[in-house]
């Protein structure tokens, strides 16, 4: 069984152990012959996936009661792979999602780090840094550098260490953020556990 998460550049398979991407404007799904068990944020790919029998589309596996009708599926496919903590998804957006004994409690999206990178640049070419995630965030910063990453990085670190959970990082930015949680469980894979579970539960 394969499983596979599109996003708006790549396809992000799961085969057995093997995990591996491929750019969506390059692959043709229809190239594809084994049953996929598959989630989407592209609307382009859902196009040409809806015409592929074997392409197994697991929105209609969510109970949507649980969540919200216009909430990610792939923020819900990485809540659903926990019973208990905070899901930090680290990509072009972050999201970070509360879950507690199995039940989505909420979330909130935040600017993913480049997008309030180029936020920061926008205003000012002097304000072109980029982001010290060594920094020491109980202090007030005195450069620049430190200022702007403080800015970025401390609200985002206030709002999720308050409620005192398990954190779970996964996203292209986990690592980075990994610095400010030292804690946090890194998972690459968080998406497809909850893929897998919710294949087991309710497919």
């Amino acid at each position: 069984m394969i499983f596979c998460d599109i996003g708006n550049t790549s396809y992000h398979f799961l085969e057995g152990e093997n995990a591996f991407k491929v750019l969506a404007e390059e692959f043709d799904p229809a190239s594809v012959k084994e049953e996929v068990y598959y989630i989407s944020v592209n609307p382009t790919a859902d196009k040409k996936l809806s015409a592929l029998s074997n392409w197994h589309d697991m929105r209609s596996c969510i109970d949507w009661d649980s969540y919200y009708e216009t909430m990610g599926v792939d923020r819900i496919m990485a809540c659903e792979a926990i019973e208990e903590g905070l899901v930090i998804d680290a990509g072009s957006a972050i999201t970070v999602d509360l879950v507690n004994e199995g039940r989505f409690e909420g979330g909130f999206i935040y600017p993913g780090l480049a997008a309030m990178r180029e936020s920061y640049a926008n205003i000012s070419p002097r304000l072109d840094y980029s982001l010290n995630f060594e920094l020491d965030l109980d202090k007030m910063p005195k450069n620049s550098r430190d200022a702007i990453s403080y800015g970025v990085l401390r609200t985002l670190y206030s709002e999720v260490t308050r409620h005192n959970k398990m954190i779970y990082l996964t996203g292209g930015d986990a690592e980075k953020l990994a610095k400010i949680f030292p804690g946090a469980v890194v998972d690459e894979q968080l998406l497809f556990k909850g893929m897998k579970k919710m294949m087991e539960m309710r497919c």
